[in-house]
């Protein structure tokens, strides 16, 4: 593909974890695991990439290794209304590209986000994802696994927690098993935005389908916007999500 710069990678990085409590600040090799998600995001075609928090000592945490962060309010509902924050507050150009990384995504690849900035400059879509292929039938009847189906221009239809398509032939001769020809996708929650797109989004009520699916980028579509989709071959890192992520991923860190 074609390496896009481009300005901003923002990281929103909230403190409060369920799962996993002070996510963005557990040691990864002697750094803190944000940290070590921005030295990734500074890899890629980003001329500036910027931890967006609710908390103070993340912040500290950052500067202690040289990483630009902004303390954003804490009452944001979503991740894309924080980086809606930062936009403004950073005053980015409306036809700025801006790269959203979880700051739970530690191993991402620098090329993956190059490949999402370079699918949403070439798309006239305000927003641009990423999918990839599903293969093991176990995954693509998982709910937590989320199916996106796409149009012939490579945007997004629907996304869903549902196993989709629906093989229907193939599946009432064998419900367990993936027709070799079918195109399922997984979507990945890597995001990119123009900066207008972001202010805009704000404002956009919330509809009955990302409440029943749980899945806020459902939102958009409803309203009738467009996200394009870059199809990555094979399967990403995994982010971290439980203490059994963590110490998955601090094995692929030497030790400080």
């Amino acid at each position: 593909f074609r390496r896009v710069l481009f300005r901003s990678v923002v990281i929103p990085a909230r403190l409060k974890s369920t799962r996993l409590p002070d996510k963005p600040l557990a040691d990864i090799a002697g750094k803190p695991m944000v940290v070590r998600v921005a030295e990734r995001a500074l890899q890629c075609g980003a001329s500036r990439v910027v931890v967006a928090t609710d908390h103070a000592s993340i912040v500290d945490a950052c500067a202690a290794h040289g990483v630009e962060a902004l303390l954003t309010r804490a009452d944001h509902p979503s991740g894309t209304d924080r980086l809606a924050e930062v936009a403004d507050l950073l005053a980015l150009p409306d036809d700025q590209v801006v790269v959203n990384v979880q700051g739970d995504e530690p191993l991402i690849e620098p090329a993956v986000i190059d490949r999402l900035a370079a699918t949403l400059a070439g798309s006239s879509a305000p927003m641009a994802t990423v999918a990839h292929p599903v293969h093991d039938a176990d995954d693509f009847f998982n709910p937590n696994v989320v199916k996106v189906v796409l149009d012939r221009h490579g945007e997004a239809l629907y996304f869903s927690r549902a196993p989709l398509p629906w093989a229907r032939d193939a599946f009432a001769a064998r419900p367990d098993v993936l027709p070799p020809d079918m195109a399922a996708l997984r979507h990945v929650g890597l995001y990119a935005y123009r900066a207008a797109f972001l202010r805009q989004y704000r404002s956009l009520e919330a509809s009955p389908l990302e409440s029943l699916e749980a899945l806020e980028q459902l939102r958009v579509l409803w309203h009738g916007f467009r996200i394009a989709v870059t199809v990555l071959d094979a399967t990403p890192a995994a982010g971290v999500d439980t203490p059994a992520d963590l110490e998955r991923v601090r094995q692929s860190f030497p030790a400080p």
